[in-house]
């Protein structure tokens, strides 16, 4: 019974347009609130320092104090030690850790906070990477994202794209064409970005409001 009921739902237009929505590369209180007030799910702090979205520790933690409840809170990784990884998502109240880099189990192993692997993707075989877990799944690029390159739909026909998060180009002008793949969230940063670090809040409404009803 619960197969079958599964099954409908995931036919069902409920299923489909349940997916959840994360904003990544916040650098302010104020994006911060226009995200959520938008109905983002979860915010991403980028923890990277070559990145243009790039927040302190203590920054980050600072608007982590002040956002409500209930609100997913993702550090976004490269390159770093376990250990680092364990001391800054402690420090900042983080719910879970990014990991934008191929790392070992013993990493794994290590981390003390919930976490998600990036599949970088290049090819359509890498989809089906980690595909028992809660992954997300991105275009490649050598700046580790937010580029605003997108992975190729069709790469994602027939695949079971239920535990898939995808990342990479998304916009209010291209959301459309995702809203058939069941993904259980689509995470964006420069598709609604005013410049690099700091976010449109119309842009984010527009697009969550696609997300969230099914249709522009």
């Amino acid at each position: 019974m619960f197969t079958i009921v599964m099954t409908m739902l995931k036919q069902s237009k409920v299923y489909r347009y349940s997916m959840r929505v994360k904003i990544c590369g916040i650098t302010n209180l104020e994006d911060a609130i226009d995200a959520i007030d938008a109905g983002a799910d979860a915010l991403g702090f980028v923890f990277y320092e070559k990145s243009p979205r790039y927040i302190t520790p203590q920054r980050a933690k600072e608007i982590v104090a002040l956002i409500p409840p209930f609100v997913e809170r993702v550090g976004l990784f490269v390159n770093v030690s376990a250990k680092e990884v364990n001391e800054i998502t402690a420090f900042t109240k983080m719910s879970l850790a990014q990991i934008h880099f191929e790392a070992t189990q013993n990493f794994y192993d290590a981390l003390h906070v919930k976490h998600l692997k990036v599949v970088r993707a290049k090819s359509p075989q890498d989809v089906h990477r980690y595909h028992d877990e809660y992954r997300i799944v991105d275009a490649f690029v050598e700046s580790y994202g937010g580029e605003g390159k997108r992975v190729n739909p069709e790469w994602f026909k027939d695949v079971d794209c239920s535990k898939i998060i995808l990342a990479g180009g998304l916009n209010e002008d291209n959301v459309h064409q995702m809203l058939d793949f069941p993904f259980f969230a689509l995470d964006l940063s420069s598709g609604v970005e005013k410049k690099k670090g700091k976010k449109d809040k119309i842009k984010m409404k527009n697009f969550i409001k696609a997300v969230k009803n099914g249709k522009i």
